[in-house]
């Protein structure tokens, strides 16, 4: 029998009739069945890509531990510091310079030596002052005869004034003369001490203790007294100062230190603030702010035995103000902030981070001394963060480091 036919007998038009070319109700209830079916499909593809999409790596990767690296936070004394950019400075600095004019004809230093004060550098053609050294000489012999010649006259005028054969007025131009080549003789004997200076002068030595400069100028050349550049520059460099900043807010803190006796310790690092160079003590500070850096310089006294700072060298002053006893320290990578507060990702005992809110004490280079929120023993987690949230399972590297088969977790 014809399908078609038992729709229709099935469902008959009022009077018993259908129109021919109009669907059957039987088949419309089919094409709901299939709608409803296609609908539920699609709802269960889209609930399964929403899934996959939550959890990329598929089925268990909710429970797979996320690797992470931990310190332990501890209870310690830390040191706090200021820490500001300085300068290497000489405690003074010498130009050597000749004090008179003449050729140069021999230079003594080496470059770079160090030197103490009244120690050789160079030497002047030593000629041309000792003539005039005896041309002073010379005048002061002649002068020095003259002078005895005219006292041996005074003499006689004195004897023959008071036998009555010569008057009182010759005897007292005579005194007059002998004055006068007593002033001679002095004068005279001020060229001399000069010729002889400036042949002291034609040896040029170290004015003061420290290591030389580059040579500014070779033998041979002419040298004046009034040359600016001179012939090499002395810096004192064991003692030696460092000169740096730190903020005007922190100056009362330095002052409170330095009221309560002893000197304050200075450290002198790379500008990497990694390589320690040299450790001094505070020697000064500056009696006023800087209004347009709001710093004031304060000026280290280093020993610098080692030679190890060099004057106009760049470095990072570290000033010691203050130690924290028994704090507990977490490294300074561990700590967290959010518009709530700091906070760090504390390690529990069944392998999963708890987020604890704490309160920062202090911060000094790569660790942090926490008032609350840690205790001295747990771990806190340092790198790995980005992935972390509370209660999620994490591992830590093995005893044998990064890339062990072993894992704590």
């Amino acid at each position: 029998m014809d399908p078609r036919a038992t729709d229709q007998i099935a469902s008959p038009r009022p009077g018993g009739s259908v129109l021919p070319g109009e669907a059957s109700p039987g088949l419309f209830r089919k094409w709901q069945t299939w709608l409803v079916a296609g609908a539920v499909l699609l709802l269960a593809i889209f609930l399964l890509v929403r899934r996959g999409a939550s959890n990329p790596a598929g089925p268990g990767a909710a429970a797979r531990p996320v690797p992470i690296l931990a310190a332990m936070a501890r209870t310690l004394d830390l040191p706090v510091s200021l820490t500001g950019l300085g300068t290497v400075t000489s405690l003074n600095t010498a130009t050597v310079r000749s004090r008179v004019d003449g050729q140069l004809i021999r230079v003594v230093f080496t470059e770079g030596q160090f030197v103490k004060e009244g120690d050789l550098l160079a030497e002047i053609d030593p000629r041309p002052f000792q003539v005039q050294l005896m041309q002073a000489e010379g005048q002061q012999a002649k002068n020095q005869a003259a002078y005895k010649n005219a006292i041996m006259d005074q003499e006689r005028f004195r004897s023959l004034v008071q036998q009555g054969i010569l008057p009182r007025q010759q005897l007292d131009a005579q005194t007059s003369t002998v004055n006068q080549f007593e002033g001679a003789l002095k004068a005279d004997q001020a060229q001399v001490e000069s010729a002889k200076l400036n042949l002291v002068y034609s040896r040029i030595t170290a004015p003061i203790s420290g290591r030389v400069g580059l040579r500014l100028v070779d033998p041979g050349n002419m040298v004046r007294a009034n040359d600016p550049n001179g012939i090499a520059v002395v810096n004192p460099i064991q003692p030696i100062n460092v000169v740096f900043t730190v903020p005007a807010d922190s100056i009362q803190q330095v002052l409170a230190r330095s009221r309560t006796g002893g000197r304050l310790t200075v450290e002198a690092y790379d500008r990497d603030l990694k390589q320690k160079l040299a450790t001094g003590t505070l020697a000064a500070i500056d009696n006023q702010v800087d209004p347009a850096t709001g710093t004031v310089k304060l000026k280290g006294l280093f020993p610098n035995g080692d030679s190890s700072l060099f004057p106009n060298q760049f470095v990072n002053a570290r000033l010691l103000v203050d130690v924290l006893k028994g704090v507990v320290a977490v490294p300074t990578a561990a700590l967290q902030r959010s518009p709530q507060g700091a906070f760090v990702y504390v390690v529990k005992a069944d392998g999963t981070v708890d987020m604890r809110p704490v309160e920062v004490q202090a911060t000094e280079g790569d660790l942090t001394a926490l008032r609350k929120g840690v205790r001295d023993g747990e771990m806190v987690v340092t790198d790995g963060l980005e992935k972390l949230r509370p209660g999620i399972k994490v591992s830590l590297p093995s005893a044998d480091g990064p890339g062990g088969k072993k894992e704590r977790k």
